[in-house]
């Protein structure tokens, strides 16, 4: 549970989270957690869907479509998402959310990006290079 390592303070030089903060529901408690785990000069690396995803997931059993497909962006909240048996709440935040979340638990930010899409059938990459959908991002610990 993210929201609770079982882990002492100041235990691990490196921390990941690899597209699991959608999934956790009490966001600023986990990061809060990372960052208490992680030694000072340690880093935290996140790889994470964007806003921009998360934003148009099915949502009150609908999926929006069009110009509503971002509606909501600004507003916190959680879809069920399905794959075959597998059902699956993700939370969708606003970037604000993280970065805001990050910096309360004391870290920096080091490195941001949005990676282009590349490799594949043409017409899948083109449908990622519409808007951002994943982004990466190191967050470090002050050694003072």
């Amino acid at each position: 549970m993210a929201e609770r390592l079982d882990f002492g303070d100041d235990s691990f030089d490196l921390v990941v989270s690899y597209l699991s903060l959608i999934d956790i529901p009490q966001l600023g408690t986990a990061l809060t957690e990372m960052a208490r785990v992680l030694r000072p000069g340690g880093s935290l690396l996140i790889a994470n869907l964007t806003g921009f995803t998360t934003a148009g997931m099915v949502f009150g059993g609908r999926r929006p479509r069009g110009a509503d497909r971002h509606a909501g962006y600004l507003d916190e909240h959680a879809s069920q998402v399905r794959w075959r048996d597998v059902s699956i709440r993700n939370w969708h935040r606003p970037l604000e959310m993280y970065m805001q979340g990050l910096l309360d638990a004391g870290l920096q930010l080091r490195h941001f990006s949005e990676p282009r899409p590349h490799g594949g059938p043409p017409e899948k990459v083109r449908r990622y290079l519409k808007a951002p959908y994943f982004l990466i991002m190191e967050w470090t610990k002050s050694d003072a």
